[in-house]
């Protein structure tokens, strides 16, 4: 079962969006120079539904995602509460930024409206940083009935490059 260790509100992690960023435990990826070391141990509350409605009330009104950071360790988990999230609360967008370089064949992009994906490695430097090797995208949800539309990905990355005057 996942587990979270703290809730933040942020502002940078999602463009646009006022997010509840849920950072979980147990991380297996040990990315040199994490700044998020905290994460690696299996610590914290266990991440239930009803955990989440509760941090979610207990929230300001305007949040309007919910990202979940890490999980890495059980992705058929995070897909699961990504799931319920847009079945308990259908105004939220959602959000999981994985270390890992691919998405896991057990997340089902239905369930998300962006997807973080790449370890940190401290001389690529951040989403921020031109040179990074994470990335940012927006899954655009195809509805169409037809074989072979599926949902991809827009990569967003590039919107946190800010420009030199």
């Amino acid at each position: 079962m996942l587990k979270y260790t703290n809730t933040d509100i942020v502002f940078q992690e999602i463009p646009d969006e006022v997010t509840l960023a849920v950072n979980l435990s147990g991380c297996p990826c040990h990315c040199p120079g994490c700044h998020s070391k905290y994460l690696w141990g299996n610590e914290g509350e266990p991440l239930t539904d009803e955990a989440l409605d509760h941090l979610l009330a207990s929230q300001p009104s305007g949040v309007s995602c919910v990202a979940l950071m890490g999980g890495d360790a059980e992705p058929a988990e995070v897909d699961g509460i990504a799931a319920r999230l847009k079945e308990r609360h259908p105004k939220l967008k959602t959000a999981w930024y994985s270390g890992r370089s691919i998405l896991a064949k057990e997340v089902n992009l239905d369930h998300l409206d962006y997807v973080k994906l790449g370890p940190y490695l401290s001389h690529l430097g951040p989403l921020k940083s031109p040179k990074t090797n994470q990335r940012l995208y927006l899954v655009q949800h195809r509805r169409d009935t037809e074989p072979g539309n599926a949902n991809t990905l827009h990569d967003l990355t590039p919107h946190f490059w800010k420009k030199k005057n």
